[in-house]
């Protein structure tokens, strides 16, 4: 019996790690495995029809459980598939470079990019098959937790955040050392100097409606003002306090909202959901209309062709006064495809186990196949081989 030292036994579990390309690319080392549970799904209506029609793959962060979803229609199924992030929040594609960025805003915040893979290196020490226009990780940026980010944009080729702990608008630039300078804020938060007041998150700041330019855009906020009460105090009032801030004058245009989210400018339209509604709607003149109610906090909206795809997610328990206008029995985590004109809901995508639903976007399927993890991260042979060979 060979009896081995301390030092070799902790030297032989030490190699051991970050063998499982999951573990070096997205750092998964406290999961053995994703739970399948949270991966099962039920369709309704003709969502996966919706999907296939569009050629599109979508794109889902589910925060709270560190999920980024991929769905995509098949001629035989729907397919889904995974990475998993800390707590992944905003996440926009530009579709024009076809890049995907994602917020993770665990302390420090990250913000990745990611890029399908155009084909893989020939290699005579390579012959499991993984080939697919699957997403991979092309750089990442670190930045202090105090940005707290959340909503995402591309404007005129450029990325920008909500950075909701300053109270205004970063442009991100992955070359530059320094991209915490605020570039938009609302009037609201100026000192009598004009600068803006970044020593706390005071209004909840957290979406963007991207137009052609920053002043082309909107801003939502959970308030207009700043009180004693920060954003996340049980206490905070919220009931019809949400507004929208105009890029240009830097003031409210509407109020009325409560906890609005996932602002997007459609035809000169600007949608957004009133979470704590369960609401989606539009802002005609100075309020919001709303469209159709959906069951659970509203949260995630992008618009393809004529059909707007909105997430639902459960109230956390200890946050449900900010929803005042959702009955727990009626929560449910999915994707509803819901028609622009008539606000008829054509079908969904629900997650009978899932939780939180942040962002959506899309891309074209033609251009890629989401991610590379299906049923689970335990392929570490294909996963490997792909990791090993693949060219962006």
């Amino acid at each position: 019996m060979i009896v081995r030292s301390k030092s070799e036994i902790l030297w032989e579990a030490q190699n051991r790690l970050y063998r499982n390309p999951s573990q070096v690319v997205y750092d998964t080392t406290a999961w053995k495995d994703v739970d399948k549970e949270s991966l099962r799904f039920r369709l309704t209506g003709s969502f996966a029809d919706i999907l296939s029609k569009a050629k599109i793959t979508l794109f889902v962060t589910r925060e709270y459980e560190h999920l980024v979803i991929a769905l995509r229609a098949t001629s035989t199924a729907l397919r889904q598939s995974f990475i998993s992030l800390p707590h992944p929040s905003g996440l926009t594609v530009n579709r024009e470079s076809k890049t995907v960025y994602i917020v993770s805003t665990r302390n420090p915040n990250q913000i990745w990019e990611w890029k399908p893979v155009t084909s893989l290196l020939e290699r005579s020490d390579a012959t499991q098959n993984a080939s697919g226009k699957y997403l991979v990780p092309t750089r990442t940026k670190f930045f202090s937790g105090a940005h707290y980010f959340h909503d995402l944009a591309i404007i005129q080729n450029k990325l920008f955040a909500v950075s909701v702990g300053q109270n205004g608008i970063v442009h991100v630039q992955f070359e530059s050392p320094r991209t915490d300078r605020l570039v938009w804020w609302p009037r609201c938060i100026e000192r009598k100097d004009g600068t803006p007041n970044t020593k706390a998150n005071f209004i909840q700041l957290n979406s963007i409606a991207p137009g052609k330019t920053l002043r082309n855009s909107y801003f939502t906020a959970s308030s207009e003002t700043i009180s004693k009460r920060r954003p996340g105090h049980l206490n905070y009032p919220v009931d019809k306090k949400g507004v929208v801030f105009s890029g240009k004058t830097r003031e409210v245009i509407a109020r009325g909202l409560t906890r609005p989210h996932s602002a997007r400018l459609v035809k000169n339209t600007i949608w957004v959901d009133n979470s704590g509604y369960g609401e989606v709607g539009v802002i005609d003149g100075n309020r919001f209309q709303s469209v159709t109610r959906l069951p659970g906090w509203t949260r995630g909206l992008c618009v393809v062709n004529n059909i707007l795809f909105v997430g639902t997610s459960r109230v956390l328990p200890r946050y449900k006064k900010y929803a005042p206008g959702i009955h727990s029995a009626s929560q449910q985590c999915g994707i509803h495809a819901v028609d622009v004109k008539s606000g008829t809901v054509l079908g969904a995508l629900i997650w009978p186990n899932g939780n939180q639903i942040f962002s959506i976007d899309f891309m074209s399927s033609d251009s890629t196949d989401g991610f590379i993890y299906e049923k689970g991260m335990k392929n570490i042979k294909r996963a490997r081989n792909f990791f090993y060979r693949y060219k962006v």
